[in-house]
């Protein structure tokens, strides 16, 4: 027993005494720990609001408790489940266009030899993503509206009649995915670009010298070399299929198009924000952020099952 004693007294020793040598590191460290502490720990309080009859005026504290009762609420309501069914059907659907898509670039500018052109086509492509979302939507407008629109205009002069892109439901969801897919390839793009740096390129050479056309080696060398950055990326993305943007459907969306643009955020945002409902807002915030952790350990699990590495 004394044996075991000193030893853990020379290990906190040991370990006091490289805290000290490090100490201007670790007091670097308390702006970063606070930061979090402050903004991220400390307002994790407020999902208590999730299961209290919250009163702005008596505060957190003090307003009673309901147990379920929100959540029971919440369930029955037909607009939640709109929004959940909604906010599922957007995401899976841009997944399925923007997740390829974004593979498929990182390949063809990998693809490219002129340096120059290369950093000039990437700029480009990422150029989208540092515009505001009330840039991209009026960009939209301008290009999409049934009057006036610069693709109707062109429809119109060929003889084709106007399409309501921003008016009817099929047509908003092609038109919201297309405007995700413009604004988010280019920058999903840096970490394919990043792993197909690490592919030995003797690997190619090897495949070259056994005959192995250029799309062979893309596809027997390339594509099962950054496959573990691909699975990780595709779990990462289903374990966001629960959240989705204010901004987008809020600002492209509209009254016509209500049944397929209202989301899980922009029904929270009327909830808690124009309705003041706080406690079933932050209920309905709390049920998102379960089920995408949810999501998150299954695609985890099944990931693991057919035979990859997962992130956990």
């Amino acid at each position: 027993m004394d044996k075991i004693v000193k030893i853990r007294h020379r290990g906190s020793s040991h370990t006091l005494k490289r805290m000290w040598r490090y100490k201007w590191l670790y007091i670097m460290l308390i702006p970063v720990i606070a930061y979090y502490v402050v903004f991220k720990y400390i307002p994790m309080y407020g999902i208590t609001i999730a299961f209290k009859d919250y009163n702005m005026f008596k505060g957190v504290f003090e307003s009673p408790w309901v147990g379920t009762d929100i959540f029971a609420k919440i369930f029955k309501s037909k607009n939640f489940w709109l929004s959940i069914r909604n906010t599922l059907t957007l995401n899976l659907t841009t997944l399925a266009v923007e997740f390829p898509l974004t593979i498929i670039v990182a390949l063809m500018l990998n693809e490219i030899r002129k340096l120059r052109f290369k950093k000039i086509t990437q700029s480009i492509l990422y150029l989208p993503h540092f515009v505001s979302w009330v840039v991209v939507a009026g960009i939209a407008t301008n290009l999409f509206t049934m009057q006036g629109g610069t693709i109707n205009n062109i429809l119109n002069g060929f003889g084709i009649s106007s399409i309501p892109f921003l008016s009817d439901n099929n047509w908003w969801v092609f038109t919201y995915v297309i405007c995700n897919v413009w604004k988010n390839i280019g920058w999903g793009t840096i970490i394919y670009l990043a792993a197909l740096t690490s592919v030995d390129e003797s690997l190619y050479e090897a495949a070259y010298l056994d005959g192995a056309s250029k799309f062979q080696r893309l596809v027997y060398v390339t594509l099962p070399c950054i496959k573990p950055v691909i699975v990780t990326m595709l779990i990462l993305s289903l374990s966001r299929m629960m959240s989705i943007g204010l901004d987008a459907p809020l600002l492209l969306g509209n009254k016509k198009v209500i049944g397929v643009s209202e989301v899980i955020s922009t029904y929270v945002y009327r909830l808690g924000i124009e309705s003041a409902k706080y406690s079933e807002s932050t209920a309905i915030g709390l049920f998102q952020s379960v089920t995408n952790i949810i999501i998150l350990f299954v695609a985890d699990r099944f990931a693991k099952l057919i035979g990859e590495d997962g992130i956990l």
